[in-house]
């Protein structure tokens, strides 16, 4: 695997979440550093959610659906801010009340034959948009709406569609209290 060292630049944090330095993206997961992520599960006023399809030039899991928004953070950016701005920039959605979905998680995946090991302390929220939606083309194939029990379906019936951080967080999150209303 080729690192970029000159590609985003990521804060990492050790065992117990205390910050440790910034470091490439790529070497990020290529040694499994944590870093943190905030993802958005964004719904219609009709409670369907926004699934977005990853970009075909995406490293990892490429042309997959997943989350509403799904966001590394800048270095010293909060959960809130960082959920805020990867609306703005994938979907075009301006800053709109966000709850949270339960604390801070750390989550792991490993992706075989590619020498990725991601770990990240996450944050996900939830939130209602009525207004237009404007994919970035360099960051989101498409975007879909549908409603949770016809997700559910979608995602037993081929999980190989999905990325599996979408597919273990939604699972988590159906049955978290507030989450579907």
């Amino acid at each position: 695997m080729s690192i970029d060292f000159s590609a985003e630049r990521l804060e990492t944090y050790d065992e117990q979440g205390s910050p440790v330095g910034l470091a490439p993206r790529g070497w990020v997961h290529a040694q499994g550093l944590w870093h943190k992520s905030a993802h958005v599960f964004l719904f219609t006023p009709e409670e369907e959610l926004y699934v977005q399809r990853r970009a075909a030039n995406k490293d990892i899991h490429a042309n997959r659906w997943d989350y509403s928004i799904g966001e590394h953070l800048q270095p010293g950016e909060s959960y809130l801010s960082g959920a805020l701005r990867g609306l703005q920039e994938e979907l075009g959605v301006p800053a709109i009340p966000l709850v949270p979905l339960g604390g801070e998680r750390r989550c792991i995946t490993r992706i075989p034959g590619r020498q990725v090991w991601d770990r990240e302390l996450q944050q996900a929220f939830k939130g209602s948009w009525a207004g237009p939606v404007i994919p970035d083309p360099t960051e989101v194939a498409c975007v879909r709406t549908l409603s949770l029990t016809k997700l559910a379906h979608w995602t037993s019936e081929d999980p190989d569609a999905f990325t599996p951080w979408f597919l273990r967080e939604l699972r988590a999150l159906l049955s978290t209290p507030g989450f579907h209303s």
